[in-house]
């Protein structure tokens, strides 16, 4: 068994969507990045890598080249995945928490989970998606952006259930 810890943040950006856990949530402003800058889904990846003992998704998907820029996040968990299974490892369970003001996130998760389920093979149930605000302190208080924690559970075997 390996564990593996990610993190993530990005600063809202006007004239981006906002997108969760591959999942469009209708909130304007969206969020910086070189990808879609889905903040959940990062943080899964580098989760991954990161139980994997990979490298980090910046050094996996630069954002210096042009090839991701405005990619889908699931299409580099699906690339990041596909890592991790050629190690010999297969997740076993997920849990995360994104960290922001707003949007709401609990209206999200259902959809979100089955976005992610999709694409790691894995059971709905076997990922956690939480919602926590930090109480209007520090970046994520102030509406300046969304952060997201991940820690995934990997194990030997061929692929994901």
């Amino acid at each position: 068994m390996r564990i593996g810890f990610g993190f993530d943040a990005h600063r809202f950006a006007p004239d981006r969507k906002l997108i969760l856990g591959g999942v469009l949530v209708p909130h304007m402003p969206g969020l910086a990045g070189h990808s879609d800058a889905d903040v959940l889904t990062h943080a899964i990846i580098d989760a991954l890598l990161g139980a994997a003992g990979l490298s980090d998704i910046g050094t996996l998907f630069p954002d210096s080249d042009p090839e991701y820029k405005d990619i889908s996040s699931l299409e580099l968990l699906r690339r990041a995945l596909g890592q991790v299974a050629t190690s010999g490892l297969r997740v076993v369970n997920i849990d995360s928490t994104v960290v922001c003001e707003s949007p709401r996130i609990g209206p999200h998760v259902t959809a979100m989970k089955e976005k992610l389920s999709g694409v790691l093979q894995l059971a709905p149930d076997l990922i956690s998606i939480k919602g926590k605000t930090t109480e209007k302190m520090g970046f994520t208080g102030r509406g300046e952006g969304i952060a997201a924690y991940a820690v995934v559970l990997l194990e030997e075997g061929a692929s994901s259930r």
